[in-house]
């Protein structure tokens, strides 16, 4: 009996370090994020071109799946255990090729990376996507460089930068997240327009 209250007191230690471990491990889990918003948008008569639309690219400082804040100027942080679910950009991609889409203003609205022959094609860049609580309550910003390139030609037709602020509901990063995709529903519109206002006179180089 004596061995045995040796063994548990030996072991006993070791018991309630790995209960204390699990609450701790179990906090510090990330939660995970997504943009997905679908704005609506104007559904002209359809149109004869094909819209590539590439993947975006992104700036330094918004090109990993951390979620960005800011509390004092010229300085960037990251939420610890709040992340997005792949990086904004690549996720924007299919949110710009739906959107396109139900514009109902281009023939067919295509990913680049496919084998179609595309007339236009759109390249965008996010510049910014943040939550910035230098002043409260906190807001969303983001930025998208966009550009529309007559492919044949291998000219830009037009290049436009979409800027759009949007307060958060709370000042912490679910608030963020909300405003991020409001803000992103918004400057989805925006390229649209531009990209359907910037297509109008399109008219192919001739072979």
């Amino acid at each position: 009996m004596r061995r045995h209250l040796v063994v548990l007191l030996a072991v006993a230690p070791l018991l309630l370090a790995g209960c204390s471990l699990w609450p701790a491990a179990a906090a510090d889990a990330p939660t995970w994020h997504v943009l997905d918003a679908r704005p609506a948008v104007a559904a002209p008569a359809r149109g004869e071109w094909v819209l590539g639309v590439s993947v975006p690219s992104a700036a330094p400082g918004v090109d990993s799946a951390a979620m960005v804040y800011v509390q004092t100027e010229h300085a960037v942080d990251h939420y610890a255990t709040h992340r997005w679910v792949d990086t904004p950009a690549r996720m924007l991609a299919p949110l710009l090729t739906r959107t396109l889409e139900d514009t109902g203003s281009f023939r067919a609205v295509v990913p680049v990376a496919t084998a179609a022959r595309v007339d236009l094609r759109l390249d965008t860049e996010l510049v910014r996507l943040r939550q910035n609580f230098l002043a409260r309550p906190s807001r969303v910003e983001i930025t998208l460089r966009a550009q529309l390139v007559d492919v044949a030609a291998r000219k830009a037709l037009a290049t436009r930068y979409v800027e759009v602020t949007q307060h958060a509901s709370s000042d912490d990063a679910p608030g963020g997240v909300a405003a991020a995709n409001a803000a992103v529903a918004r400057a989805l519109a925006q390229v649209a327009a531009f990209c359907v206002d910037a297509s109008a006179d399109f008219r192919p180089r001739a072979p």
